[in-house]
């Protein structure tokens, strides 16, 4: 199998709340896929795990300190293609952004594509792909376009929903799409049908295996779990309602809720607590790192995952928590947003619901403590669907054989 050259752009490598493309770049890269990674951005210092450390140096940054050379690289290329280095900044910066926040991104990963152009002809770069479809996209869209080596993108959650102003560009200009669930493949095919024989699906590994089955006692005060980004689709706000009707049915539990934001979503969750009276019923530790939290899964009774859409129509893909809380055999209670119901089968591998609807999160919940066998029978089929959906060994297999198919002869 022939394994081109690759350069993998990212925002940010390797970052914390990104183990699933951690786990994807270095198993591949474990298989003799030969990756070089590029972040756009700095370095994130900060809960880094081991592993995550030991290959930060490698990483081929840019950032702040790289604009002069970001600003000579353009003016180079200017010299070099001044049709299409007019053509790019002509066009790409004033798309329909949905937001100055994804202008800006999108914009800086224009620039930075200038550089990298440059940098992937002198590296020998035969291939680039970009592990998101927004900056990351459109900075291996540009490098593309001046270096004439081809270009692929990963497609996942809010990344593509809601489109950016090129998303449908990169999809016609991009030699192939991966996305890691089912549901974006209709929906990528609505944006742009003559790219649907581009996109191939691939789910993510697995990035925490559950050694031994959670104990999931289901005795009083039940114990509940969610992880997640302080996000807009999250829905925690929408847990937080449901814990407050469980609470009025003096129902017994706690919840766990792992994670972090900023600060203003942060302080709408504390707020939500204290206006439901729940604080001695529900924890926040913040954010707890990759490699501690099997403890925190194998003390949990039931996760619960209350994805939501925003109204901009951003949304998740599959949370990689869902996978990793049965992974250790915990009943799962989740939404059916876009790819989760793909492995939570209602009555089959844990409980589905509709999102928004704190009262059917807390009925689920309920339903679950209330019959011990029947939520371990969930979470036994929903492990085994885990083991085989998201196995490391088949869909690192599964990259590799998709760089491998696509071709990497320049064009022009």
């Amino acid at each position: 199998m022939s394994l081109p050259k690759t350069a993998y752009i990212l925002l940010w490598y390797p970052l914390p709340s990104e183990t699933f493309i951690f786990r994807e770049v270095e198993n591949a890269k474990a298989a003799g896929m030969p990756f070089q990674v590029y972040a756009l951005y700095g370095e994130a210092r900060k809960h880094l795990s081991p592993q995550m450390a030991a290959v930060a140096p490698s990483v081929v940054r840019l950032g702040a300190r790289a604009i002069p050379a970001i600003l000579a690289d353009m003016a180079w290329w200017a010299v070099k293609r001044p049709v299409e280095t007019a053509r790019i900044l002509a066009t790409l910066p004033w798309r329909r952004w949905s937001c100055l926040e994804v202008a800006g991104e999108n914009v800086f990963a224009m620039c930075a594509g200038f550089s990298l152009a440059r940098r992937f002809l002198a590296d020998g770069i035969r291939h680039i792909h970009a592990g998101w479809a927004n900056g990351p996209a459109t900075a291996a869209w540009v490098a593309s376009r001046l270096s004439g080596i081809p270009f692929s993108f990963s497609a996942r959650a809010g990344d593509i929903y809601p489109q950016d102003g090129a998303l449908a560009d990169k999809m016609r200009d991009a030699a192939a799409i991966h996305t890691n669930n089912k549901a974006n493949i209709a929906y990528l095919s609505g944006i742009l049908p003559e790219a649907a024989g581009k996109i191939r699906q691939i789910y993510n590994s697995l990035t925490l295996t559950g050694r031994d089955a959670a104990s999931v006692h289901l005795e009083p005060p039940y114990r509940l779990l969610a992880v997640g980004r302080f996000c807009r689709t999250k829905g925690f706000d929408v847990l937080i309602d449901a814990c407050a009707i469980l609470a009025r049915r003096n129902f017994p539990f706690q919840l766990t809720l792992v994670g972090s934001g900023l600060p203003w979503p942060t302080a709408l969750i504390r707020r939500r607590i204290r206006i439901h009276g729940l604080r001695a019923r529900v924890f926040l530790p913040g954010f707890v790192s990759h490699d501690r939290m099997s403890e925190l899964y194998a003390a949990a009774d039931i996760f619960v995952m209350p994805s939501v859409v925003h109204a901009s129509g951003d949304r998740d893909g599959i949370p990689n928590v869902i996978m990793e809380a049965l992974a250790h055999r915990i009943p799962v209670v989740a939404t059916d947003v876009s790819g989760i119901p793909e492995v939570i089968e209602d009555g089959v591998t844990g409980r589905l619901v509709a999102q928004r609807d704190p009262e059917a999160l807390a009925e689920a919940i309920m339903a679950l403590a209330a019959d011990r066998d029947q939520a371990l029978a969930l979470a036994e089929a929903g492990r085994a669907r885990v083991a085989a959906l998201f196995d490391p060994a088949t869909n690192t297999q599964a990259i590799c054989d998709f760089f491998a198919s696509i071709p990497t002869r320049r064009h022009s």
